[in-house]
């Protein structure tokens, strides 16, 4: 069943950037789809790169998984999910590193991948085709939900000095919202928006190269979406002083109000070295996704695997359990994953 979610017309992406990023994501080219480089939803660097092999058992089948970049959450969780299918189905995992979220409902929408990590709202506008602008009015009716896992937070970092203490401090500076066209860059334009935000120099790259920017000064500030602890903002604190400004208050309300599937969420002190208070601020649902092409049994083996071996979850496995997998599903559930779950 859909779980009903109220919704406001979303705000359009007015960059060119952002229109040719989305573009590239979901065009008929998978090639230019999976290439570009990094999105949120947690998952930096958008380069193709695979963890290993399949290695399917005799009658199991490979199975095409899409994750996100290197530097993000999505690809280590993803090699979990590869060792734990493999362990405990006949099937093999063949994991690829992506563009994550807008790059994997395309290959989603046609075919070309089994699963797909992807963000919760970015599911809800692919399915519906509406409230993005690339979206608006080509439905991806195809797309089916397996289950939420975790929170994907956002993260707004820059130099601890940077005198940058709100969002609302942005207006006037020059900030990096994510790679052209994907989920982080969305969540950024629309947090900006509902904060006043109208005049800043945008920058567009994946997590790493945003962290190099605020470490190397180019850039005051950069929005890196993902599960905490975040692997390229766990490194940049490692050798620079930052600070993650804060979201909440008014704004967090307002922020809520307008797009009712972010979340409330907090960094933990200690998440990242040097920030020693908890952060406030909101997030989005990482989820598991798949396609109505794929086989009933396949899925349910899957999901079944997964939720029933949550123990070898190394990456958020705090946050990954049945009971909660539903929550904030904006899609149909795939017959498998309902299978297993009910």
């Amino acid at each position: 069943m859909v779980k009903d979610i109220n919704r406001r017309k979303f705000i359009a992406i007015s960059s060119a950037a952002g229109v040719a990023g989305v573009a590239g994501c979901i065009g008929e080219d998978a090639e230019d789809a999976e290439n570009g480089n990094g999105n949120g939803d947690g998952n930096g660097n958008g380069d193709d790169e695979d963890i290993g092999d399949a290695q399917p058992d005799e009658g199991g089948e490979t199975i095409s998984w899409h994750a996100g970049g290197t530097g993000g959450t999505y690809y280590p969780l993803s090699g979990d999910f590869k060792s734990i299918v493999e362990d405990n189905t006949p099937h093999g995992l063949q994991v690829q590193s992506t563009g994550a979220s807008l790059a994997n409902v395309g290959s989603l929408n046609r075919e070309e991948a089994e699963f797909a990590l992807i963000q919760n709202d970015i599911a809800y506008f692919a399915y519906y085709g509406t409230d993005h602008e690339e979206l608006e009015g080509n439905p991806m009716e195809n797309l089916r939900g397996v289950a939420t896992l975790y929170p994907e937070t956002i993260h707004v970092i820059t130099q601890e000095d940077s005198g940058i203490e709100s969002v609302e401090d942005l207006e006037g500076q020059t900030v990096n919202t994510g790679d052209a066209g994907s989920g982080t860059q969305v969540n950024a334009l629309q947090i900006l928006e509902t904060a006043g935000v109208e005049d800043f120099t945008e920058q567009n790259t994946d997590f790493d190269t945003a962290a190099d920017q605020v470490r190397d000064g180019d850039v005051d500030a950069a929005f890196v979406v993902g599960g905490w602890p975040v692997g390229s903002v766990e490194e940049l604190a490692t050798t620079e002083d930052i600070s993650l400004v804060e979201i909440s208050g008014d704004l967090r309300d307002d922020i809520m109000g307008d797009a009712e599937w972010f979340a409330e969420d907090t960094v933990p002190s200690g998440t990242y070295d040097g920030v020693d208070d908890d952060v406030e601020t909101v997030s989005v649902q990482a989820m598991i996704a798949t396609h109505d092409g794929v086989d009933e049994e396949m899925v349910e083996e899957v999901t079944e695997a997964i939720f029933e071996n949550t123990d070898d979850i190394t990456q958020k496995a705090e946050f990954i359990d049945a009971e909660s997998a539903q929550d904030g599903m904006p899609i149909e559930l795939h017959p498998g994953a309902e299978a297993y779950f009910n």
